[in-house]
């Protein structure tokens, strides 16, 4: 989900209250789980907790979970500031009925790519490695397992599909012949440093990052932004580093106990998804405010 907008995108009106004064905003795009809206020559990027799994949004909402994702990525745009400039403007300069789960950005020309880095082997990764023993067109050793540390963070880009449909994964010969060989190479840099460093922080405080995806945009004069959440759960897979055990599935501070419930329950990844049951909830927002508060060492 970019920070642009398409001629398929909704467009409505809300009139809401911004300190002391009616704020007429305009919803652009509805996403799985964010909604964006213009505002002058502003977009107001809000998470919702609405929860997605398999590319389906379910019926039941996690209670917190917009407000620890939109925390989360700001703590996660200092600490990332000198690698790549992020689109914020402010975190409190919106709409009142948004307060504490919304940002104030630029508006960007978003790039048609989801950029993932993989530190680890796991999910979509594993499912590619095992078929052809490689990811995204980088080949991998043999012999690597549910959950093995590859021997660097690897770039494995995707298509962006819209809701309800899944993402490809792509080459970056693919990326370099969509956007030209300088700035694939560019979003291959930037998307390696950033999970780097990031996954250096998140090891200093006990979690592994074994996978994150980020989306880049341009302003007009070109230049590149880090842009929607970055390091978040839901963009991210996070790992107790005590309990790390290749060859096995993992523990993750996300909404895998989503996953494994609705599977479990014998839903078959078609939309209607399922209700979610309240101590699954439960459990699901509990993992989000701990991973949120190990990160940032503050109280939720």
């Amino acid at each position: 989900m970019g920070m642009g907008t398409s001629t398929h995108d909704v467009v409505t009106q809300l009139t809401l209250p911004c300190s002391d004064r009616l704020q007429l905003v305009e919803l652009l795009h509805s996403g799985k789980v964010r909604d964006v809206y213009a505002d002058g020559d502003d977009l107001i990027l809000v998470a919702t907790d609405r929860i997605s799994v398999y590319d389906v949004v379910l019926p039941t909402p996690i209670p917190d979970k917009g407000a620890v994702l939109t925390r989360l990525s700001l703590w996660w745009f200092d600490q990332l500031s000198g690698i790549v400039p992020n689109h914020v403007i402010s975190a409190t300069d919106v709409p009142a009925e948004f307060a504490g789960r919304a940002i104030r950005c630029r508006r960007l020309n978003m790039l048609p790519v989801e950029c993932i880095a993989r530190g680890y082997l796991v999910g979509h990764g594993l499912s590619e490695y095992r078929s052809s023993a490689q990811v995204a067109g980088v080949p991998l050793p043999p012999g690597l397992v549910e959950g093995s540390r590859l021997p660097a963070p690897i770039f494995t880009p995707t298509t962006k599909a819209p809701v309800g449909e899944h993402d490809e994964f792509i080459t970056l010969d693919d990326v370099r012949a969509e956007l030209g060989k300088d700035l694939a190479e560019e979003l291959q840099d930037l998307t390696l440093r950033v999970y780097s460093q990031g996954a250096a922080i998140a090891a200093e405080r006990g979690i592994i990052v074994a996978d994150t995806k980020l989306e880049f945009g341009r302003t007009a004069d070109g230049t590149l932004f880090l842009a929607d959440e970055v390091l978040t759960p839901d963009s991210s897979r996070f790992w107790p580093a005590a309990d790390w055990e290749p060859g096995r599935p993992q523990f993750s501070f996300d909404k895998q106990s989503v996953r494994d419930w609705s599977l479990e329950h014998g839903w078959d990844k078609t939309a209607p998804g399922p209700e979610i049951p309240e101590p699954v909830v439960a459990r699901t927002r509990a993992r989000y405010i701990e991973v949120y508060e190990r990160l940032t060492g503050t109280a939720w």
